[in-house]
């Protein structure tokens, strides 16, 4: 359900959190009492061993350690775990059971500058990408108001990229609430600041529509510098159509100005 960007996303911020940095120093041995961890070790210490136990790749060992430590209240368990269920890794994929813990997540809160702030903030992304899909089987429905309000929430208060695209389009699709493209336009150029390239490509596609014909199509051209082939495709067709009704004057400008985006120094 997720895209590849997203859950890039998802692992960045593990790699990120100082739970993970202090993990990678543990040893991995078997799941038992000869290792010093067990069931009723302390949650970080159970959180260190299903972290490197997941790393590698003893993700049974990996989703027992979780659940001991997400029992004893660790929120990066508990989000670890509500991935792997998401993903179906390690574990059948239950996106309802996901979904439920990472509500738990959400529910919980952060304090200001909580190392905890990452684990929180995916945990609201999940929660609009479900609302915004539904979850077929459960009493998940679409509630496109409610992944409005999540992505809204993430964006403003923590500036992500991702969720600032993911509001972007739903404010250009009048989603969730009505359309607004000034709105729409404020958070694709937000996020494609910080290099998001869908952000490009739709806040480039918009710009060539409203006549700014070689700075849109130079956004789109760097976005395609930037996406992954698995997200490259819609990206490309907007671009070939923008390309393909051009002026060759435009064209040329177009391929100088993407060097300048993709350098980083286009603001």
């Amino acid at each position: 359900m997720v895209t590849s960007e997203f859950r890039l996303f998802k692992f960045m911020l593990l790699s990120m959190s100082m739970a993970v940095s202090l993990a990678l120093a543990c040893p991995v041995l078997a799941f038992d009492i000869k290792t010093g961890v067990t069931k009723e070790s302390g949650p970080f210490d159970l959180f260190k061993f299903g972290f490197k136990a997941y790393k590698n790749g003893q993700k049974e060992e990996a989703v027992e350690a979780y659940k001991y430590a997400a029992e004893k209240g660790h929120t990066g368990s508990r989000w670890a775990l509500a991935n792997m269920y998401a993903d179906g890794d390690g574990v059948a994929q239950d996106d309802f059971e996901a979904f439920k813990i990472y509500s738990e997540i959400a529910q919980q809160g952060v304090e200001p500058g909580s190392e905890d702030t990452g684990f929180f903030i995916n945990a609201l992304l999940s929660l609009a990408n479900y609302y915004k899909h539904g979850i077929s089987g459960s009493p998940v429905k679409i509630d496109l108001n409610q992944a409005r309000q999540l992505y809204f929430q993430v964006a403003s208060t923590f500036g992500v990229p991702e969720a600032q695209f993911q509001l972007a389009q739903m404010m250009l699709a009048g989603e969730g609430g009505s359309a607004n493209i000034n709105q729409a336009k404020k958070w694709l150029n937000q996020a494609r600041k910080s290099g998001h390239p869908g952000a490009m490509a739709v806040f480039g596609n918009i710009l060539f529509d409203e006549g700014q014909s070689a700075r849109g199509l130079a956004l789109m051209t760097a976005a395609l510098d930037r996406c992954k082939p698995k997200d490259c495709s819609w990206m490309q067709s907007l671009q070939e159509d923008a390309f393909s009704v051009a002026s060759e004057a435009d064209r040329r400008t177009a391929v100088s100005m993407s060097h300048t985006i993709a350098s980083g120094s286009d603001d």
